[in-house]
């Protein structure tokens, strides 16, 4: 799969839907912030599932949620 753009706007949606999930999520970072900690890679032509952001310390149950989020996006 090359870069599509129809999924990863899919994505880039449902990440918005998880930051707007968590009121403290929104005190924190914007959702264009929420979206910049999550790059889509590709790797062979296939998207890389997203690594815990480095610099910000994020709740167990929200990554789940993101993952779960990349994986209906992208397969």
């Amino acid at each position: 799969m090359i870069d599509d753009p129809y999924r990863k706007r899919l994505f880039e949606m449902r990440l918005i839907d998880i930051h707007t999930k968590y009121s403290w999520l929104s005190d924190e970072l914007s959702d264009k912030d929420f979206i910049k900690l999550f790059p889509v890679f590709y790797k062979r032509g296939k998207p890389v599932l997203p690594d815990r952001p480095a610099g910000y310390d994020l709740d167990r149950q929200v990554f789940l949620e993101v993952l779960v989020a990349f994986r209906q996006s992208f397969s």
